[in-house]
C-alpha cells in the first residue's frame, strides 16, 4: 500500500488500512460493499497548504488509489487532514463536519453520507 501513502498526511495511513480491508474481502463481501455504496469518491485533503488526492472506487473495483478519479467521481469531498482523521476515528460525523464547514462536497451530496459507513467498516475490521 506504499503507493497510497503521502508524507505528512495522516489520511494516507487510514486509507492504506481501508485499502487492506478491501483487499481482504472475498468476492462476495466486496460485491456486497460495492452494491451498498455504489459510488466513486474523490477525496481532496489539504494539510498546511499542500493538497493530496485519493479515490475510493466503490462502484466497480472496490479499491483505493492515490490520484484523481478515473472515470469521473460521483462526489468530490474537500476537507482537511485533521477533519478526515476525526471522521475516521468516529469523533465527528460527516453531517456535522459539513454543517460546520469543515467538509465541502461537489457532486452527489447524498453519496457523501456513505463515506461514514465505509470508515466505520475500516475502524471495525482494521482496528483503527
Amino acid at each position: 500500500m506504499a503507493d497510497i501513502k503521502e508524507p505528512g498526511f495522516k489520511t494516507s495511513d487510514t486509507l492504506a488500512a481501508l485499502a487492506q480491508v478491501f483487499q481482504s474481502y472475498n468476492d462476495q463481501e466486496k460485491m456486497s460493499q460495492i452494491k451498498k455504496t455504489n459510488g466513486i469518491f474523490e477525496l481532496r485533503v489539504s494539510n498546511g497548504g499542500k493538497e493530496a488526492v485519493w479515490t475510493i472506487d466503490m462502484k466497480k473495483e472496490g479499491t483505493i488509489y492515490k490520484g484523481e478519479a478515473k472515470p469521473k467521481p460521483d462526489v468530490t469531498i474537500l476537507l482537511s487532514d485533521d477533519t478526515f482523521s476525526q471522521l475516521a476515528e468516529g469523533k465527528i460525523d460527516g453531517q456535522k463536519a459539513f454543517l460546520t464547514g469543515k467538509l465541502k462536497t461537489k457532486g452527489n451530496m447524498m453519496l457523501a453520507t456513505k463515506l461514514d459507513g465505509l470508515l466505520k467498516t475500516a475502524r471495525t475490521k482494521a482496528k483503527l
